[in-house]
């Protein structure tokens, strides 16, 4: 009898996360209602058509959970009767057992009607920060089993436009099913915060390992960027652009693989007003006639950039404006937008793993959102670097005119570039990463950067890290 009440045990686990996704499209139709009024008729009617949808979405997969949970109850009484009629059990403890069974099910009914809740989860370490919210690593309190908390300011996000985004992360993480991506498990609100529950991966990020490693070989940076192009590939088979891909949205798990998700907490620079031509060609002015760049700035080296790069990082990447080094030109000039910005972001990225730092990066950011405009006079990559030919033909076709970018017509013209020889796409995810982080614990959050809770501080700087090369 032991055996089969641990075999009851186990199928009633199996349902936790269907529960509390059917949980979050509840908390989402009844917090419909939170949203602030627009006076604008348009608006209006925009909304009301969304929240209807929003019903009619709920009220359609409640009644398919309905009968999923209905024909999968039916299977487990069915299977256990057969390994009762296979066990030499009986005819009482039969009985007793299939009551047991009942009685499960009954409490799994319960408890799948209870909403979830911040009281639900004990709060832990802060892994993220910024002007929306926080990143935490946190408990569910029932089952034990550890989270990342996305906390977000409705307030802010309302402000500043940026509830859409916000839903159209929550919706892609529900349905795409990728090991490129982040895992997402249910969201709920109260009456300040929006709160996504994700998987927690202790690998950390690439931010945290490229300040960690300085610059990385092409044969390591090989691994990431083919990950990458998988995982952009991935939110484009389901018609979502990211816009702001970047080091910081790129997650490691404890075995160094990574994978997409966006704690973006900061709000988007508004460069629509900068002109393509603000820069004389080889001049490198302004509109103003005035230099963007500081005169030192101009003559740095390629290990006084990185070294200077290094030092104003975590600044820009915590700071409430954030950083547009990884932006494509279309989207911070607002001209309107495809996938093809995303491949751009990939280009930004793959140089600053091989070169220490991004191609357009200068001392504040709007020079670099003029530079990112003005790409082709200042997309230059330092001899010293001693880049191969293929890897610097792939970031220029990257970093270049949305017409002529590579993955223009999908990820297979990116994986088919020669740089890529050798990969094994099918299998990537399968191989020993670059670097395996070291993880002691599933609630060790060595791998990311530390926060001082009392105060909107930076994280401490921290050049050492867990991290090994396989050997």
């Amino acid at each position: 009898m032991d055996s089969a009440r641990n075999w009851l045990s186990k199928l009633q686990q199996k349902d936790k996360v269907r529960a509390l996704r059917r949980n979050e499209a509840t908390s989402n139709v009844e917090g419909g209602g939170n949203d602030e009024a627009n006076t604008d008729e348009e608006a209006l009617s925009k909304i009301t058509k969304q929240k209807a949808a929003a019903a009619k979405q709920y009220i359609e997969n409640h009644y398919r959970e309905q009968m999923k949970n209905l024909q999968e109850r039916r299977e487990r009484r069915i299977i256990l009767e057969q390994k009762l009629a296979e066990a030499d059990v009986s005819e009482e403890d039969q009985t007793n057992l299939l009551k047991y069974l009942e009685k499960k099910e009954t409490e799994y009914m319960r408890r799948q009607r209870h909403k979830m809740g911040v009281d639900d989860f004990e709060l832990l370490t802060m892994i993220g920060k910024g002007a929306f919210g926080e990143v935490r690593v946190c408990r569910e309190q029932t089952t034990g089993q550890v989270y990342a908390m996305k906390k977000l300011k409705k307030s802010e996000m309302l402000r500043r436009g940026q509830v859409e985004h916000v839903k159209a992360e929550r919706n892609l993480l529900a349905e795409v099913d990728s090991n490129c991506i982040v895992k997402f498990y249910c969201s709920f609100q109260d009456e300040d915060f929006l709160y996504l529950i994700m998987e927690y991966l202790p690998g950390g990020d690439m931010m945290t390992l490229l300040m960690r490693k300085d610059i990385l070989t092409e044969d390591e940076a090989r691994f990431y960027v083919a990950e990458t192009v998988l995982a952009i590939e991935s939110i484009h088979k389901h018609n979502y652009i990211h816009r702001d891909i970047k080091p910081d949205n790129l997650l490691l798990d404890r075995h160094g693989h990574l994978r997409l998700s966006d704690f973006g907490l900061c709000k988007p620079l508004d460069c629509s007003t900068i002109q393509e031509n603000d820069f004389i060609v080889g001049g490198n002015s302004n509109e103003s006639g005035e230099s963007d760049e500081r005169p030192a700035a101009l003559k740095r080296t390629q290990q006084e950039q990185l070294e200077h790069w290094q030092k104003n990082r975590r600044t820009l990447a915590y700071s409430t404006v954030g950083t547009p080094d990884y932006i494509a030109p279309e989207v911070l000039l607002k001209k309107g937008y495809a996938m093809e910005c995303d491949w751009w972001s990939l280009g930004a990225i793959m140089f600053e793993m091989l070169i220490g730092y991004p191609p357009f990066y200068s001392d504040d950011p709007m020079s670099t959102c003029r530079k990112i405009v003005n790409w082709k006079t200042h997309l230059k990559f330092p001899e010293e670097a001693k880049l191969s030919a293929e890897a610097t033909d792939l970031i220029s076709k990257l970093l270049c005119d949305v017409s002529h970018r590579l993955g223009s017509k999908g990820a297979g013209e990116i994986k088919e570039h020669p740089w890529f020889q050798g990969v094994d796409w099918d299998r990537i995810y399968e191989m020993e990463a670059s670097f395996i982080p070291e993880v002691n614990d599933e609630l060790d959050t060595q791998n990311f950067e530390k926060f001082d809770e009392s105060d909107d501080q930076c994280p401490r700087p921290s050049k050492s890290g867990p991290w090994r090369k396989p050997s």
